[in-house]
This record gives structure tokens, C-alpha cells and sequence, in this order.
């Protein structure tokens, strides 16, 4: 067994999404994910993941031959010019516009940008302004 290396530190352990056209999430995703410097933690013929999600196709064995409905996911960025990235490359590689980068009202200095990704889950890259962390991530491996 290889060795696996995940950072941790919220409330999810992991997501599946199930989607219709997996060549197509996976190219919407590699993209949005290499903005926000994720990376893909590996794949098979019928499914990907990075870090806490996980991408099916209806035919892998975790999904048991049933397509997820809309999910909204948010994705934490580095700043706000992450957001702006994650959000000009995700209509780039096949996501649509459902709120375009900006200031949102849920508290100061809310940055966000939303996107739905092929499958019309709705996605959002948020930066919540300058604060003090303890450390980037958690690493944990095993």
C-alpha cells in the first residue's frame, strides 16, 4: 500500500460527488484545483479525488448506480486573488457563472466567487480576509 498524505483540521472527513461526465469533471476540477493549489490525490477508470472529495461515475462500486443531486461546496483560498482565479478558470473549463467575484454581506471581509460546475453543483472559492493561523494545514499521514 502506498503511503497517503491528507490535511486535516475542519468538520468533513470526505464528499463524493457523483457525476455524469467524468472526463469533463475531471478537467473542470484539475483546473479549479490547480488555482487553489490542490492537488489530485490520485484516480482510477471511474473516479478521482483531492484531499476530502471524492468524483465518481454512477458506475463506480461507492456509488452504487446513483447520481448525486446539487451540493454547494466552498472552497477556502489564499486571497482574494486565488478567488478571482478559481473563478476564471473554472467558466474556462466548462463551469457557469452564479456569482461573480466580490465582497458578500455574510460578515467583513467576505471575498467569494460562485460557479456551477458541469453537473450544477454549486461552487464557491471564498478568502475570508486577513487573519492569524496556527499552521497552513494539519498533515497527517499513514
Amino acid at each position: 500500500m502506498e503511503t497517503m498524505e491528507l490535511h486535516r483540521g475542519r468538520l468533513i472527513d470526505h464528499i463524493q460527488l457523483v457525476v455524469r461526465d467524468l472526463p469533463a469533471s475531471r478537467a473542470f476540477y484539475t483546473a479549479v484545483f490547480d488555482v487553489l493549489k490542490v492537488p489530485l490525490g490520485g484516480e482510477g477508470e471511474d473516479y478521482f479525488w483531492a484531499d476530502e472529495l471524492f468524483i465518481s461515475t454512477a458506475g463506480s462500486e461507492a456509488a452504487q448506480g446513483v447520481l448525486t443531486g446539487r451540493h454547494h461546496l466552498a472552497f477556502q483560498a489564499q486571497d482574494r486573488a486565488m478567488v478571482d482565479a478559481f473563478y476564471k478558470a473554472a467558466l474556462e473549463h466548462g463551469g457557469r457563472d452564479n456569482g461573480a467575484p466580490g465582497e458578500r454581506a455574510y460578515h467583513p471581509g467576505y471575498y467569494g466567487a460562485f460557479v456551477l460546475d458541469p453537473d450544477g453543483n454549486n461552487l464557491e472559492a471564498v478568502h475570508h480576509g486577513e487573519a492569524k493561523r496556527s499552521a497552513v494545514s494539519v498533515n497527517i499521514t499513514f
